[in-house]
């Protein structure tokens, strides 16, 4: 019972990690990063960064680093907050989206 128990939850988790993310519903769940990032994914302000065609993986691992409070900067908090109420499906939609732009 327990063995089949721990397969289950092993294989739950395991989907979780493997979700690859949907550009399309990453465009829906990023109403506040145009402001800083650009329409597009091309910040017009040099302070901050291109979003547009970037690595999925670096853009997903970055996202949970600033959910977590584990990257610092002049930015880092705000970052936090905006990122706060997205879970990690939400988290590798958005990163699909944006690694898709480069394509």
């Amino acid at each position: 019972m327990r063995l089949s128990l721990f397969i289950s939850m092993l294989l739950i988790v395991m989907n979780a990690w493997a979700y690859d993310g949907d550009p399309d519903l990453g465009k829906q769940k990023i109403p506040s990063c145009p402001f800083c990032h650009g329409g597009d994914g091309i910040a017009e302000n040099p302070r901050y960064p291109n979003l547009k065609g970037q690595d999925k993986g670096y853009l997903l691992s970055a996202m949970q680093a600033y959910k977590k409070g584990q990257r610092k900067g002049p930015m880092a908090e705000m970052m936090q907050t905006q990122l706060q109420r997205l879970n990690n499906e939400d988290l590798n939609d958005i990163a699909a989206y944006y690694a898709s732009r480069g394509e």
